[in-house]
């Protein structure tokens, strides 16, 4: 929850955030930082739950963000979506180079996704330009395992993350 909510707190601070969710927590906690929260209802996965939160807001230019981005500075996401609109879809790859962190649609165009395990390569097939960030882009660090958590603390974890990270020194790591 903490990484969650770290992500939509430093989003908040750039856009207009829709937060599709049935977690009553995340989502109260999530509207005091200034989104609007969705029920996710009965579609169940990411792409679904992207597609209802799409509906809330139909105009303008889009943006899809996942909520595993525990070092994600607000300045990392603003340069990525001014680089988005230069283009018709962009996605910005993880660090590894296999998923997707950032999908984006310029208004007028058809909302489409395809997050997941290897989700990089699907986002190109549905005509996303990669838009080239650096490595050291907290855009690009997202979090799906203890490594990764690893690395993201080295660029400097979100507030909530950071109290629960270095409230665990000396605690035994999990097993990744």
């Amino acid at each position: 929850m903490a990484i969650a909510l770290d992500t939509i707190a430093a989003a908040c601070a750039v856009c207009p955030v829709v937060v599709v969710t049935d977690d009553r927590v995340i989502a109260g906690a999530a509207h005091e930082l200034g989104a609007a929260v969705v029920p996710e209802g009965t579609q169940r996965g990411l792409d679904a739950a992207i597609a209802t939160g799409m509906a809330v807001r139909p105009g303008g230019n889009r943006a899809a963000l996942l909520g595993d981005l525990p070092a994600l500075r607000a300045a990392d996401l603003r340069a990525a979506l001014t680089a988005a609109e230069s283009v018709d879809r962009a996605v910005v790859a993880d660090a590894e180079g296999t998923g997707s962190t950032l999908v984006t649609a310029r208004a007028g165009l058809a909302w489409a996704s395809s997050f997941g395990d290897g989700s990089l390569a699907r986002h190109v097939a549905l005509g996303c330009t990669v838009l080239d960030l650096p490595g050291t882009s907290s855009l690009r660090r997202d979090a799906d395992t203890a490594a990764h958590l690893d690395a993201a603390a080295a660029l400097g974890l979100g507030p909530r993350t950071a109290a629960l990270w270095h409230g665990r020194a000396g605690q035994p790591r999990p097993a990744p």
